[in-house]
């Protein structure tokens, strides 16, 4: 069993996001859900984004520290989109990280002190198509790290293994869950 942290996207906790996190304690895995936005989501992307900026992403990033506090250091840390803000954050500086899972997007290391830890292993999902997926950033950081691997998969949404989006794609997300359960297996 691992212990899992998972930050939501810019639409919020949505039911979608806490499906996934469902999926991951039926295998057996403990699965934090913070709220970072303290209640509201939003139907709209953009809304999100909007959102996420009026609140600023020093305040999101601090939010998931604070969620975070009280937990035991060995983790795995897990974003969707936003949310990987905060997990790549606590990833880089909290000591005694697992793991680190990135889903849709993902920042370069030198915005949390420039180094990724030794042997952290870290798994990136994204459309291979997505425009707001940071792909040339992930396949950087994949390239420069031992453990990491990206996986991409066909297609330009941006958030979709959130079962409750329009952008939700069934087979790729099927595709994400499965990685990932293999992930946590290894880090436990």
């Amino acid at each position: 069993m691992a212990e899992v942290l998972l930050f939501h996207h810019a639409q919020g906790l949505t039911a979608g996001c806490l499906s996934f996190a469902e999926a991951l304690r039926a295998a057996g895995h403990v699965v934090h859900t913070p709220d970072l936005y303290e209640g509201r989501t939003f139907a709209e992307l953009a809304d999100g984004v909007d959102h996420a900026e009026e609140v600023g992403f020093p305040t999101i990033i601090e939010r998931g520290r604070l969620a975070a506090e009280g937990l035991p250091g060995e983790i795995v840390y897990a974003g969707f989109s936003l949310g990987v803000m905060p997990a790549q954050m606590l990833a880089q500086t909290r000591p005694g990280a697992k793991g680190a899972l990135f889903f849709h997007s993902c920042v370069p290391t030198s915005e949390f002190g420039g180094r990724w830890p030794a042997g952290l292993p870290l798994q990136i999902h994204t459309m291979d198509a997505d425009d707001w997926g940071d792909l040339d950033i992930a396949r950087d950081l994949v390239d420069s790290l031992e453990n990491a691997e990206l996986f991409l998969y066909p297609g330009d949404g941006h958030l979709f293994a959130d079962d409750s989006l329009p952008s939700y794609d069934e087979s790729a997300a099927a595709l994400v869950k499965e990685r990932v359960l293999s992930f946590l297996d290894k880090v436990e």
